[in-house]
């Protein structure tokens, strides 16, 4: 790592902070996804399919959010001159995303514990799921509210910056902000929650069973479906409204994206077929595979076409040793992370049943 080139190492922190969006899509993604069940919960078991919602993402939605620090950290550590470029080009979608985020936490808290008709409600009526008793109010609103607004936001960010619009001058200031109405980053936007909702109700279908697990059933075969038909609409915008990107995709990523979308295929078909686990596998396999090939695309720069990431780099001491960093602080955050999801998943599945 000492020997290596200053593009060399750029494209290290680069992958690095593309490591952390992988996994804040594969879980925030399926937070923000589960909240959108949550406000469009329906039918005669929508009680219960909150509760399982709740079951699924409370013991650990707060540690998920851990991955965006880890991105934000590593783009400011690592490639200021861009990250600043960024901030002020989204400076309002990341701050209402900000909001979002915390004030679905919050809602997420006051709806599940904090007082409400819940207190009234007999006991059997959440022996299903009994540590995760909801009731249904204004915070409940605002939950599923932020959590659809949040990757929406996001999803337009991406679009907006992925588009070639944003142009910056010779010292990295902001001089064109991209339009944020245009076909390609709704397009972004609509699929990025789409996406959020399919791989929450993958997930979901795992974490249920009987009637329960039809219901999210069902609804990753809608979600998914309409996650098709959004990627195939945004990539037909892309190649109008970013062909630069679009060329990219199509050449120098054109196998992952092929394999991300047979892993997207086989996801389906094992929804479809009831084979709930080899579906989450795939479902994941297609989100990093969808991010690694946008990734392998835009690798050369971190705003197109004004800031690449040469252009943007820290001085190569404090990118080398945010790598180093890195490295180690991911092998022990890891480690971590997979025993916290053990002990608190495990614990609240046995408390469902009703074991110790």
């Amino acid at each position: 790592m000492f020997d290596l080139s200053a593009q060399t190492l750029g494209y290290f922190a680069a992958a690095t902070a593309l490591l952390g969006l992988m996994a804040y899509a594969c879980l925030a993604g399926a937070d923000f996804g589960g909240g959108v069940w949550d406000l469009f919960a329906s039918g005669p078991r929508k009680r219960q399919q909150r509760e399982a919602i709740a079951h699924a993402m409370g013991p650990v939605w707060e540690a998920n959010h851990v991955w965006l620090i880890f991105v934000l950290v590593v783009l400011f550590t690592c490639f200021p001159r861009g990250y600043a470029a960024l901030m002020e080009a989204l400076f309002v979608p990341l701050h209402l995303v900000l909001a979002g985020i915390m004030l679905r936490g919050a809602a997420f808290a006051f709806r599940n514990y904090g007082p409400g008709p819940h207190n009234q409600i007999e006991p059997s009526a959440s022996r299903i799921y009994p540590q995760a008793v909801t009731h249904y109010s204004a915070w409940g609103i605002v939950f599923g509210v932020a959590s659809v607004v949040s990757p929406l936001l996001m999803g337009l960010s991406f679009g907006v910056v992925t588009s070639g619009q944003v142009r910056l001058s010779d010292t990295g200031a902001v001089v064109a902000h991209a339009a944020w109405i245009g076909a390609y980053p709704i397009g972004c936007a609509i699929l990025a929650l789409l996406t959020c909702a399919y791989v929450a109700a993958v997930y979901l279908i795992v974490e249920t069973d009987g009637e329960l697990r039809e219901d999210f059933r069902r609804r990753a075969i809608v979600a998914g479906t309409a996650t098709a038909a959004s990627a195939l609409a945004v990539l037909w915008a892309l190649r109008v409204d970013g062909r630069w990107l679009f060329d990219q995709l199509i050449t120098r990523a054109l196998p992952v994206f092929v394999a991300g979308g047979i892993a997207f295929a086989f996801s389906a078909v094992a929804v479809v077929l009831r084979w709930t686990r080899a579906a989450r596998i795939f479902a994941v396999a297609q989100t990093l595979l969808m991010l690694l090939g946008w990734g392998l695309a835009y690798r050369d720069y971190l705003i197109y076409p004004d800031a690449p990431l040469t252009w943007a780099m820290a001085p190569v001491p404090t990118v080398r040793f945010m790598l180093i960093a890195s490295v180690i602080g991911i092998a022990i955050l890891v480690p971590a992370l997979i025993l916290m999801f053990q002990v608190f998943k495990t614990s609240s599945r046995d408390s469902s049943r009703g074991t110790v």
